[in-house]
C-alpha cells in the first residue's frame, strides 16, 4: 500500500487503501520521474507530447485501466503480465470488501452491497448519480435512510464520492448538495474486472458497441482525488452536466473537466454553456481524450487523458506566500 490510516465507523475499523495513482503506475512499468516532470512541463506550457511518447504513454494507460493501482494487483501484473492473475487478485480483494461490510449486521451489510455492486450501471445511466428508490427497489427512499451505509463506503476509500453543483462559485463546498450523489469505485482496474472479466480487448482495442466513458471516468476521478481535490460534478437542468468540477484556488475560480472515450470528443455542449455563462467566471474548461494534440477553442481546451495527472495544487504554483 501507498499508505494507510484506521478509519473508526460505528463499531468497525477499517483500513483505508490509497492505490497507486497513474503517474506511480508509470514508474512501475519503467518510465522515469524525469520523464513524467518532463510531462508536466508539456502540460503547463499547452504543448502536445511528441508521437512516440504519446502512444508509449497511451499504451500505459491503457494497461493501467485494466491492472489498477491496487499494489497487490500491480505486483501480479508487472510479475506476470498475465490478465487472468491479475483478475484473481482484483476478485480477492472486491470479496474481502464485502465481507469487511459483513462486520456490520446482515441488514446494512445488505444494503452496502448493493450500492457498491450498483456503481458500474449507475455509472452507464445518463444522470450517472445515486437513485435512491432503486436500491432496495422501495418508492419513497430518500438519501437519509443510507446515510450510514453511503458513509461507510466512502470513510473505508471503497468509493469516492462526488458531490452535485449547481451553481459554480468558488469555493464549491459553500454550494454543494448533498444529496445529488455520484459515487466512483477507488480503482479503475476494479471496475474492469467486473465490467470485462478475463478479456481485455475492450479496453486494448476499439471494439464495435462498447463505451468506454465510465472507465476513463473512474480512472480519472480517481487521479483527481489523489491530487487531493475534491470532488464536484455540475447539474443544471436547462445547461445540462459536466462530469467533474474543482476548485482553482490560485486563481479564486472553478475548473471543469468532461472526460471523452471516443472520437466526438468535439461534441460538447454542457461544458459549452458552461464555460460561456459569464457569471462563473471561468477561465477555461478541458476535454480529455485519447487524442495527442492540445488544442485551443475558445475557453475550451482539448487535452490528452493522461494530463488528468497534474490537475493537483501545482498547477498554478507561484512560489512562496506571505502574509
Amino acid at each position: 500500500l501507498k499508505k494507510s490510516a484506521s478509519v473508526p465507523l460505528g463499531s468497525i475499523d477499517i483500513i483505508k487503501m490509497y492505490p497507486l495513482d497513474f503517474g506511480e503506475f508509470l514508474i512501475a512499468n519503467g518510465f522515469s520521474e524525469s520523464g513524467i516532470d518532463a510531462m508536466r512541463g508539456s502540460f503547463t506550457r499547452m504543448e502536445s507530447l511528441p508521437e512516440g511518447i504519446h502512444n508509449r504513454v497511451m499504451d500505459i494507460f491503457k494497461r493501467y485501466l485494466l491492472v489498477g493501482g491496487m499494489p497487490e494487483a500491480v505486483n501480479r501484473f508487472i510479475e506476470t503480465r498475465d490478465v487472468m492473475r491479475v483478475r484473481e487478485v482484483q476478485q480477492t480483494i472486491i470479496d474481502l470488501y464485502k465481507i469487511d461490510a459483513a462486520k456490520y449486521d446482515k441488514t446494512h451489510s445488505l444494503k452496502i452491497a448493493r450500492i457498491y455492486d450498483m456503481i458500474p450501471s449507475n455509472m452507464e445511466n445518463k444522470k450517472k448519480r445515486i437513485v435512491y428508490k432503486d436500491i432496495e427497489n422501495r418508492p419513497g427512499k430518500r438519501a437519509s435512510d443510507y446515510e450510514e451505509e453511503i458513509e461507510y463506503l466512502i470513510s473505508s476509500g471503497i468509493a469516492l464520492e462526488t458531490k452535485a453543483i449547481s451553481n459554480p462559485k468558488f469555493p464549491l463546498k459553500e454550494t454543494e448538495q448533498k444529496n445529488l450523489l455520484k459515487l466512483y469505485m477507488n480503482d479503475p482496474g476494479l471496475l474492469t474486472a467486473i465490467l470485462y472479466r478475463d478479456n481485455p480487448m475492450p479496453v486494448l482495442n476499439t471494439v464495435s458497441g462498447i463505451n468506454l466513458g465510465s472507465v476513463y471516468e473512474c480512472a480519472v476521478a480517481c487521479q483527481l482525488a489523489a491530487n487531493d481535490n475534491t470532488l464536484f460534478y455540475y447539474d443544471n437542468r436547462s445547461r445540462g452536466e459536466v462530469d467533474f468540477l474543482f476548485d482553482d484556488y490560485s486563481n479564486l475560480s472553478v475548473v471543469p473537466l468532461e472526460v471523452k472515450s471516443g472520437k466526438d470528443y468535439k461534441r460538447h455542449v454542457a461544458i459549452s454553456r458552461f464555460v460561456e455563462t459569464e457569471d462563473y467566471g471561468i477561465r477555461y474548461g478541458y476535454v480529455l481524450s485519447n487524442n495527442r494534440q492540445v488544442e485551443e477553442a475558445g475557453k475550451i481546451r482539448y487535452i490528452p487523458v493522461y494530463y488528468s495527472l497534474f490537475f493537483d495544487n501545482r498547477m498554478q504554483r507561484h512560489g512562496p506566500v506571505y502574509i
